[in-house]
């Protein structure tokens, strides 16, 4: 997870497809899903990823809504277009990430 995180303008600036992953360090739950996360990610070496760490009065986490660990957001241009919480299959990953290089 990044230690530094960044601004929602930032997100918002963004051009390209991006994945948020929203967690923490100490997070069991996001412990375990990284295997699965990684490894739908790997079919997709070109989306930018970007790991936050999150904690309670954390801006861009609550810019988000982000209520649960681990939360996937898939943003295009800036733009939310899809969400996963605490995911557990490669499928359902991989099918958000497909899903948002695919849109116009």
């Amino acid at each position: 997870m990044t230690s530094s995180e960044p601004r929602r303008e930032e997100i918002d600036r963004l051009d390209e497809p991006a994945m948020l992953e929203f967690g923490a360090s100490w997070c069991g739950v996001c412990a375990a899903a990284q295997p699965t996360i990684s490894a739908a990610l790997a079919g997709h070496p070109g989306l930018r990823h970007i790991r936050v760490e999150d904690a309670s009065g954390r801006p861009l986490g609550r810019s988000f809504g982000i209520k649960l660990w681990p939360t996937l957001v898939f943003v295009r241009r800036g733009e939310e277009v899809e969400r996963l919480v605490r995911p557990t299959s490669r499928e359902a990953i991989s099918g958000a990430i497909e899903r948002l290089l695919r849109a116009p």
